[in-house]
């Protein structure tokens, strides 16, 4: 019997080889969801990219790998094409369910392993490729994302070890961005809210049980949850061209949380 695993990449595959696909199911695997309407065009056109963190069905790098091969953009990186153009670095766990006094040293460990190191070890190889150059690449460039979290922004968002992870991603993406001063090479990060991945789909889950799941996101000026691919979509813009003045910079994705004090209808901001 094929792994569930290996099913979802073939979907993945499959999908990829014909754009984004519309809503509804390829198999078992859940179609990508979308808010805004569709984004295919040239911006990462020729472009090679590299994502990690694609094996949720809906997760933000399975919908990050479908708008870049729907703009363009090509895989398997330094071995087939000699170069790498795009690296989002976006593989992540959710930590610990517990308050700091209940997180262990070796679940702590766990978490800065997969959510910092794992960022920190695609940067450093990452611009080693992008400074390779050749026929179609006169000159080192590429550009270096990261997945952090609003919970990296602000307290109160994420369990001690998660949030501590990603503002610790937020720092690294705004110090190497001075440390590739002069080499054509960006990197920034992008801070999602309240998105239904993989990750989150027990909370939401638990509250369509419930219910309630029209209150997820309520305490955003924009008052719902997120879908992966709006976050994907923001991860295009920073790996394109378009963005080429853009770095060291903490991206929120979340609705607005992050600008100010939770939202409450009816008071005065």
């Amino acid at each position: 019997m094929t792994s569930a695993p290996k099913r979802r990449l073939e979907a993945l595959s499959e999908q990829l080889s014909v754009g984004i696909p519309s809503e509804g199911t390829y198999g078992d695997i859940p179609r990508i969801r979308h808010v805004a309407g569709p984004s295919t065009g040239p911006r990462a056109q020729g472009k090679v990219v590299i994502v990690t963190g694609t094996n949720s069905p809906i997760g933000i790098g399975r919908a990050a790998a479908h708008q870049f091969a729907a703009n363009g953009a090509k895989a398997d990186a330094v071995a087939r094409y000699g170069r790498l153009d795009v690296m989002f670095a976006n593989a992540g766990i959710v930590g610990t369910p517990a308050t700091f006094e209940h997180i262990s040293a070796e679940a702590w460990n766990r978490t800065f392993r997969v959510n910092t190191l794992g960022v920190f070890l695609c940067a450093k190889y990452a611009v080693k490729a992008m400074r390779v150059t050749g026929d179609d690449k006169k000159y080192p460039s590429g550009s270096i994302i990261a997945t952090a979290s609003t919970a990296g922004l602000r307290s109160n968002a994420g369990g001690t070890d998660y949030s501590a992870s990603k503002a610790a991603v937020v720092s690294i993406a705004q110090t190497m961005s001075y440390q590739l001063a002069g080499t054509g090479i960006r990197i920034n990060a992008i801070c999602p809210g309240v998105v239904e991945t993989g990750m989150t789909k027990p909370m939401y889950d638990m509250a369509r049980e419930r219910g309630t799941e029209r209150k997820i996101g309520q305490l955003n000026p924009l008052q719902r949850g997120a879908v992966a691919d709006e976050v994907a979509r923001v991860a295009l813009f920073l790996g394109s061209d378009e963005a080429s003045y853009v770095t060291g910079q903490a991206w929120a994705v979340d609705g607005g949380l992050s600008a100010g004090h939770p939202f409450v209808p009816g008071k005065i901001a």
